[in-house]
């Protein structure tokens, strides 16, 4: 589970796409078109997060369509082609006047390991790359495209809902 201390100060989830929304497997057909496969619970669980007014949105290093529709789908914000995840969170977080004690970053691949550098709370799915794991401060259960987003989700939700029938008499 993840720290409840740093849930309740969480104002932005940041996720990596490849890997983390997908199984990190790309399908290509004869064409050129690319495809990826989805956890449709995902967007329960982000749908989640709005109601707690937590923002989510996607950074990916790679431009690709599949990325945009799945984001358009989802309905979260949406940055691709960035060659430093790290500085794009900072910015984003500046922009939003959001510490980056309060910014949680999932990702699994090594190029991730910036961005998991610079924010409060770093998170890696479970089938992430070994070498990431000692820049992160939790791992979740589920695989990347496998219900990793919906368990973050679920976790930091039920979290909140938990702490907020506690406080009332």
């Amino acid at each position: 589970m993840l720290p409840l201390e740093k849930l309740f100060a969480l104002e932005l989830v940041v996720f990596d796409f490849d890997g983390v929304f997908t199984d990190n497997a790309v399908y290509v057909s004869e064409t050129g078109v690319e495809s990826v496969r989805c956890s449709r619970s995902d967007g329960l669980g982000l749908s989640r997060l709005e109601s707690l007014g937590i923002e989510t949105m996607i950074i990916s290093t790679e431009r690709n369509p599949v990325v945009s529709v799945r984001a358009g789908k989802l309905g979260i914000k949406c940055i691709q082609g960035v060659s430093n995840k790290a500085e794009t969170i900072s910015e984003v977080a500046r922009e939003r006047n959001i510490e980056l004690s309060s910014v949680m970053f999932v990702g699994n691949d090594i190029n991730d390991i910036p961005a998991f550098s610079v924010v409060g709370m770093p998170v890696a799915v479970a089938d992430a790359y070994k070498e990431v794991l000692p820049y992160t401060s939790h791992v979740t259960k589920c695989a990347g495209g496998m219900g990793a987003v919906r368990e973050i989700c679920d976790d930091i939700y039920f979290s909140r809902l938990n702490a907020e029938q506690v406080k009332r008499p």
